[in-house]
């Protein structure tokens, strides 16, 4: 069952696998695809004991920075994925060689119980070491955020092994690498560099944000906890990639405008003048001037804008009430509070996540979408916030004040939420 030997397809696959020596610095998710892609073409073109030989390669290909152990760890695991996935494939009565061509839908159901084998043992042994490890993602969020989302795409990719190995045995040979596989690789390789792209713009946009944050020693870091904490919203309402990817830059870029905002206002340590109100109620407006020649981050123009609104219609900048409230601005308005209440401020400590979810609560249908608020409470419950108060600095006792007048979205002066003590988000 499982002898082989080292013909055409081994040796030629096992030379195209070892190119992912030379992808392994600049474009990773592709080499992942190739070792995918070769490994179950070999499975109908040379045996599953090629397959398995091919997969003791897949260390050289990884990189070189990665901890010994953990290299020797992805080998292993390539290994036993291999072993499996080849038994399957034998067991369920799949064909090598010239067979394939006589029996091309037999081949192709074992091929794919053969990568769901692969998957799954892939996804077991992961959820293994994260079970052991204990201190890190927990298996079931594994599971969640990344096997489930990939676990298409890389069945996807492993038809297309099964492809090329019919392509192959149909009589062009090694040509059949030109047609499949290499297509696929440009493709893999242009998203890379989209993705790329992005990380670049996220970077870009917190490094902007933190210059921002220096005006206030009590809030930074702010902006990439609101961003976190969207997220981890977005991600329990089941938002799209896209919408979530949007949500995200909307929670970093919320308060953006406050670049405009005299530096003398935010850290003035009493009671705001009118004049001095207007210029932090200005800065939503600011904020998407700031951002509205940059395409793509239109969609969260609207979420910059409304993030201050309230619920029963008495925030602003416009006065909007309910549903009318554009979405995201919701959602952001929420965790602003939350991470304001849970940080240390110049003149207060900061409030407990319990007491501060508590808070929430009580404001439903007045400040905040009581939908969201729940859902938002279930989420933190669960998964718990740990409170940016540990690294910032003691409150300054000699500062009295009764509002934040970095943020407003709570009250002013102890509006609605007299709990809050005044309140405050950012």
């Amino acid at each position: 069952m499982f002898k082989t030997r080292l013909d055409v397809p081994t040796v030629a696959l096992g030379l195209l696998l070892l190119v992912g020596v030379l992808l392994r610095s600049k474009v990773g998710p592709v080499r992942a695809v190739l070792d995918h892609v070769v490994c179950i073409a070999l499975l109908s073109l040379s045996g599953p004991a090629s397959t398995v030989v091919v997969a003791v390669l897949l260390p050289l290909t990884q990189d070189r920075r990665l901890p010994l152990m953990r290299r020797v760890f992805n080998g292993a695991q390539a290994v036993l994925c291999a072993a499996m996935a080849g038994l399957v494939y034998v067991r369920t009565g799949g064909v090598r060689g010239d067979a394939v061509l006589e029996q091309p839908g037999h081949a192709t159901v074992s091929g794919f119980l053969a990568i769901v084998t692969w998957l799954t043992v892939n996804a077991a042994l992961m959820c293994l070491v994260l079970w052991l490890d204990r201190g890190g993602t927990s298996p079931l969020t594994f599971l969640r955020r990344v096997a489930a989302p990939t676990a298409p795409a890389m069945t996807g990719y492993g038809l297309l092994g099964v492809l090329l190995s019919v392509v192959w045995l149909g009589g062009l040979g090694i040509v059949a690498v030109f047609l499949v596989v290499v297509p696929l690789l440009v493709a893999r390789w242009t998203l890379s560099l989209y993705e790329t792209e992005r990380n670049a713009q996220a970077a870009t946009m917190r490094a902007f944000i933190q210059v921002i944050e220096t005006k206030d020693l009590y809030t930074r870091g702010h902006s990439e906890r609101v961003s976190e904490g969207v997220g981890v919203l977005g991600r329990h309402l089941r938002l799209t990639d896209d919408r979530q990817q949007a949500l995200e830059h909307a929670g970093l870029l919320h308060d953006v405008g406050k670049v405009g905002v005299p530096t003398r206002i935010i850290q003035k340590p009493g009671r705001l003048e009118d004049f001095e109100m207007d210029a932090i109620r200005l800065h939503p407006a600011r904020g998407v001037e700031l951002i509205g020649n940059i395409p793509f981050l239109e969609e969260v123009k609207s979420a910059v804008l409304h993030h201050h609104e309230k619920y029963d219609g008495t925030g602003y900048p416009a006065g909007l009430a309910g549903e009318n409230i554009p979405y995201f601005a919701r959602i952001i308005g929420i965790v602003d509070a939350f991470d304001c209440l849970t940080s240390t401020r110049s003149y207060r400590a900061a409030r407990g996540v319990e007491e501060t979810l508590e808070i929430l609560l009580q404001d439903r249908y007045t400040h905040f979408d009581p939908r969201l608020v729940d859902a938002f409470v279930e989420v933190i419950r669960k998964d718990g916030w740990k409170s940016a108060a540990a690294d910032q600095p003691a409150p300054d006792e000699t500062v009295r004040v009764a509002i934040d007048h970095d943020d407003l979205s709570l009250g002013s002066g102890g509006g609605a939420s007299g709990s809050a003590a005044g309140p405050d988000a950012g």
